[in-house]
C-alpha cells in the first residue's frame, strides 16, 4: 500500500520530496536538480501552491537585479491522523506532512467490540486532537491505520485475525473515508512499526526484522530499504511458526505449537500462572521481571529462546542486519534479548550472523504510530494522493 518510487522530475510529487528536506528552493535550483524546464517548474509549483502546500519563503541572495523567488513546503498546513490500533490500547496521532508528530494520546480499547465501536473511539480521539490544535478535518490529508492481525495490502481489509472479531474482510477504509471523505491507507500494525524503527536508524539499515512481542507476535521485514509485504500481505507473520516446544499447545489459530501459544505476553502470564504465581497480563509479567522474579525472568528468556529458534530460519532466509524487539514485552529488557541470542547464535550459519545485532527497539510503543504517519504522508503526497487532492479542491 505504498505508493511506487518515482524519479524526482516526474511530477509535482518529485517536486514535494525535495521540499521536504525544509530547504528553501529557488524556481532555478529546483530545475537544475530535476533536469525539468523552469516554466514547468513552476507550473508544477503553482499547483502545489493552490493546494495549500507550499509558499512563498524570504527573499533569497542575488547576483544582481531583482532576488529570485524561493519556496518551502509548509509542514503544519496539512496534516495527517495516525492510528496505530492494538488488542487492548489505541494510540492516536496527529502529524504534520513531513511527519511530525503534534499531539499523541494513548487510550484503552477493546479490539473484540468491534470496528464499528474501535473506530468511533479513535476517531472521536482524533477530532479533539485536531481541536487542541485548532484544526480540524478540513487540513487532513489522510489517515494512516494499523491493525493488529493480517491486512489484504490491496484492499486494506483484514483478512482473518485471530484476536478480532466481527473485522474479518471489513472495509476498514471504507468506514473512515465515508466519515469525513479524507482517504484512509491499513496495514499490519508490525509493518507500521517497522515504518517507524526504520526512521530512527539513519542511512546505513536497509535490511532488518522488527519483531513486536505483545498479546500477539509478528514481524515487520525491511529489505533493501522497502517493507516486504508479500502476495497477501501477511509476510511476516511468525507468530504462527510451529516451534519445538509447541506440542500439546493449542493456538487461538486453531492450530497446535505456534510460536505466539507459547512465547506472547499472555502465555507468559499463563505459563506463570500454572506454577502457581498470580500473573494476569504483559504488564504484570515485566513487572515481575523488573523486580528480580527468578521465575518470571526464566520464563521471558524461554519466551525469549522459542523466538530465536523462528528467527534463526528468518535470519537465513533474510540475511538482516538489525533484528529490533518491540512490543511490550520488550519491557523486559536483556532477559528476553538474551534468549533470542542464545539459540541465534547456535543454530543460525555463522555468516549471516556475523555484524548482526540483536536489541530492544529504540521507537518505544509509538513505533506504530510512527509508521502510520508515513503511511499516511507518503500517500498524501505521491502522484495519485496529490491527484485526488486536486480533484477534491478544484485545483
Amino acid at each position: 500500500m505504498m505508493p511506487p518510487t518515482e524519479p524526482a522530475s516526474s511530477d509535482p510529487s518529485g517536486l514535494i520530496r525535495l521540499l521536504r528536506d525544509g530547504r528553501q528552493w529557488s524556481v532555478s535550483e529546483l530545475a537544475a536538480t530535476t533536469g525539468v524546464a523552469r516554466s514547468t517548474v513552476s507550473q508544477r509549483l503553482d499547483m502545489l501552491s493552490a493546494l495549500g502546500l507550499i509558499g512563498r519563503a524570504e527573499p533569497g541572495s542575488s547576483t544582481g537585479g531583482r532576488p529570485p523567488k524561493r519556496v518551502a513546503l509548509l509542514a503544519d498546513a496539512r496534516l495527517v491522523l495516525a492510528f496505530d490500533i492494538g488488542a487492548s490500547h489505541a494510540h492516536v496521532g496527529v502529524a504534520s506532512i513531513t511527519r511530525e508528530i503534534l499531539a499523541h494520546r494513548r487510550i484503552a480499547i477493546d479490539i473484540a467490540a468491534g470496528p464499528d465501536h474501535v473506530l468511533g473511539q479513535v476517531t472521536e480521539v482524533a477530532d479533539d486532537l485536531l481541536d487542541g490544535l485548532g484544526r480540524d478535518r478540513s487540513v487532513v490529508l489522510a489517515t494512516g491505520v494499523g491493525l493488529p492481525g493480517p491486512v489484504h495490502a490491496a484492499t486494506g481489509r483484514p483478512v482473518r485475525p485471530p484476536i478480532m472479531p466481527g473485522w474479518d474482510d471489513y472495509d476498514v477504509p471504507g468506514w473512515l473515508h465515508s466519515c469525513d471523505g479524507i482517504p484512509a491507507f491499513v496495514d499490519n500494525d508490525v509493518n507500521l512499526a517497522a515504518l517507524g524503527e526504520h526512521d530512527r536508524f539513519g542511512v546505513g539499515v536497509d535490511n532488518f526484522l522488527y519483531v513486536k512481542v505483545a498479546t500477539g507476535i509478528g514481524a515487520g521485514i525491511i529489505s533493501g530499504g522497502m517493507l516486504l509485504r508479500g502476495a497477501q500481505g501477511i509476510a511476516g507473520d511468525i507468530g504462527h511458526v510451529r516451534v519445538s516446544r509447541g506440542e500439546g499447545v493449542f493456538c487461538s489459530c486453531g492450530n497446535e505449537g505456534c510460536l505466539e501459544a507459547l512465547a506472547a505476553g499472555p502465555a507468559i502470564a499463563r505459563s506463570l500462572r500454572e506454577a502457581g504465581i498470580e500473573v494476569t497480563s504483559s504488564r504484570e509479567v515485566v513487572a515481575r521481571v523488573d523486580a528480580g522474579d527468578v521465575n518470571a525472568i526464566q520464563a521471558v528468556r524461554q519466551a525469549g529462546r522459542d523466538l530465536g529458534e523462528v528467527l534463526s530460519a528468518s535470519i537465513s532466509f533474510l540475511n538482516p542486519s538489525v533484528i529490533a524487539i518491540g512490543g511490550r514485552m520488550a519491557g523486559a529488557g536483556e532477559h528476553l534479548i538474551a534468549g533470542v541470542r542464545e539459540v541465534v547464535y547456535r543454530r543460525a550459519m555463522p555468516l549471516a550472523t556475523v555484524g548482526l545485532e540483536i536489541r530492544t527497539a529504540r521507537s518505544g510503543e509509538r513505533a506504530g504510530m510512527m509508521g502510520a504517519t508515513a503511511l499516511a504522508a507518503d500517500h498524501a503526497l505521491s502522484p495519485a494522493g496529490l491527484l485526488a487532492l486536486a480533484a477534491r479542491q478544484h485545483v
